[in-house]
């Protein structure tokens, strides 16, 4: 086994995704903002986070909330200036964290500068930036790709009399990676982040960046249902999406992060396992990080988990790095998903398998979805496509900093509804034992200080009605980890298992420093962490081959 200081930090550490707007509002314009985060990072060191993600802060007309950006080496005047930005960044890296800035490569403004160049002639020198094609024969669309966003993925442009393709909104035409003027346009900014001391980042909708050379028609989708599935999903996008050659872009990606020491890509990829292992790339070249995001879209069900997380083990290349997320900003919240009392353990889920956990801003203290009246609607995916729960308001709301007025998020009206802050925020829950961020911050504490849980291998146990279990375990020291998914008590035999564990931290507190042999009762909705002092092979007679 590796030894504990030949890994890398992004292997080692809690990634805390910000989303800014809602974070901290500092100056009470009702948004939240740099300074704001700045004022939260005692909280975010006292948690145990190592590393914060902080969604776009670029200068941005703001049709989609920062994903459409205007200038790539900006800093929106919302969120501040490039001075409190240096200066979040200086105060992170004093309190021993890292930053990740999310890069949106795929797309920009209409408003970007490249943009406003490139629709001026079809002869323009940055036409060729961005992906134009003449009408079909009929006058219509060049063929049928769709916005994500609802509604076809053309705009047609008066003036020039051909159509630009947008991914998502008009408002964001998509990027030509087949042109290396854009390559390097795009590595030039990231390059000016990196020289400032950037940590990394995370690459937005990172396998959308190239598209089919031909634009052949996208196939209908036969599983399609128009009554629960977004519009875009009524075709595969199979070639407005995850085409070959994006690899060498990712490649060339991580070359330039490469040129920094010891800095983190992330790339935002939704495909299946055996498609996402791809953005590793050959030789481990590409994504450190290829976000896996298994554990929002499956059922919360212990043998579809179990065997997903087992699947996607033994998928990884050699040598590749497995990461997990619970949820993000795209994605209904995980109390929502999984209800309160599962919350506790899909947290020592998160926490305990093998990779590089991410967080989403208040996870660790249950918040929900939030409903969001039609009038205060800001999202334009839910006003584009209205009545099918496809907007992301919902998990996007103020953090719950106190039971004060709005939350302690602002002093001014919140840019969202704040939710359910009167019984769900940070600091009543800090002070209460039981709290399910007191259960967060320990597991957090038992993370970072037992190498077996955040560099050690895993081993698979076993997996019985509603309960899952597995091993991690560094050479040294073995943890099993038992987490009942369901509503009954589960009762597991310990075969194989030579020595008495100790509960090492529970979901349920009462049970730890509990002496467990032979078997083990989980009641309801229980998570248990037993220690062993043995290896993995010591403690089960398994040689660590067999896995």
């Amino acid at each position: 086994m590796m030894k504990e200081s030949e890994f890398k930090w992004w292997q080692k550490e809690v990634v805390y995704q910000i989303y800014p707007r809602s974070f901290m509002d500092s100056d009470g314009d009702g948004v939240g903002d740099l300074a704001g985060i700045e004022q939260k990072l005692d909280y975010l060191q006292q948690l145990g986070v190592g590393a914060i993600w902080i969604s776009p802060i670029y200068p941005s007309p703001m049709a989609d909330f920062g994903y459409d950006v205007s200038d790539y080496t900006g800093i929106h005047p919302l969120f501040g200036n490039m001075e409190k930005f240096d200066q979040l960044l200086k105060e992170v890296h004093e309190k021993g964290m890292k930053m990740i800035l999310d890069l949106v490569p795929n797309h920009t403004s209409n408003e970007h500068p490249w943009f406003q160049e490139s629709r001026k002639s079809r002869t323009n020198p940055k036409r060729d930036w961005y992906i134009w094609k003449d009408p079909a024969a009929d006058g219509g669309p060049p063929n049928n790709w769709l916005s994500e966003f609802g509604g076809d993925g053309w705009e047609l442009d008066e003036q020039t009399g051909q159509y630009y393709y947008h991914a998502y909104l008009k408002e964001q035409p998509d990027l030509n990676w087949r042109n290396p003027e854009v390559h390097e346009a795009v590595f030039k900014a990231m390059r000016f982040w990196l020289d400032k001391g950037v940590d990394g980042f995370r690459v937005d909708v990172m396998w959308h960046m190239i598209k089919d050379d031909q634009f052949r028609d996208n196939p209908p989708n036969p599983d399609y249902s128009p009554e629960t599935m977004s519009p875009y999903r009524k075709l595969i996008p199979a070639y407005s999406t995850d085409q070959p050659e994006v690899h060498e872009v990712v490649r060339k990606m991580r070359q330039v992060t490469d040129e920094y020491t010891d800095r983190v890509l992330i790339g935002e990829i939704y495909l299946p396992v055996e498609k996402l292992i791809m953005y590793y790339g050959e030789g481990n070249k590409g994504a450190q990080l290829p976000f896996n995001f298994q554990l929002i879209g499956l059922p919360w069900d212990a043998a579809k988990i179990f065997a997903a997380v087992n699947d996607y083990e033994g998928a990884l290349p050699e040598g590749a790095w497995p990461n997990w997320v619970m949820g993000n900003h795209d994605k209904s919240r995980l109390a929502t998903r999984v209800g309160k009392s599962q919350a506790r353990v899909a947290a020592m889920l998160l926490l305990s398998l093998r990779g590089t956990p991410t967080m989403y801003y208040g996870e660790e203290i249950g918040m929900e979805d939030v409903p969001i009246p039609p009038e205060q609607v800001q999202d334009p995916h839910e006003k584009n496509v209205p009545g099918k729960n496809l907007g992301r308001d919902p998990q996007r709301t103020p953090m719950q900093w106190d039971d004060s007025s709005n939350a302690g998020f602002t002093t001014g009206d919140p840019w969202l509804p704040v939710g359910n802050y009167g019984q769900c925020n940070v600091a009543g829950e800090w002070q209460k034992e039981d709290s399910l961020l007191s259960l967060y911050r320990k597991l957090l504490k038992l993370r970072n200080t037992e190498p077996a849980l955040h560099i050690g291998d895993y081993f698979p146990y076993k997996c019985q009605d509603n309960l899952l279990s597995y091993f991690r375990s560094d050479g040294e020291k073995t943890f099993l980890i038992l987490l009942n998914l369901g509503s009954s008590e589960v009762t597991l035999q310990l075969e194989n298992i030579r020595e008495n564990g100790i509960c090492r931290l529970g979901t349920v507190r009462s049970s730890e420093g509990e002496e467990i042999s032979g078997e083990v009762s989980l009641a309801p909705d229980e998570g248990k962490m037993l220690q062993y002092n043995n290896a993995y092979k010591e403690l089960t007679g398994k040689d660590v081959g067999a896995r």
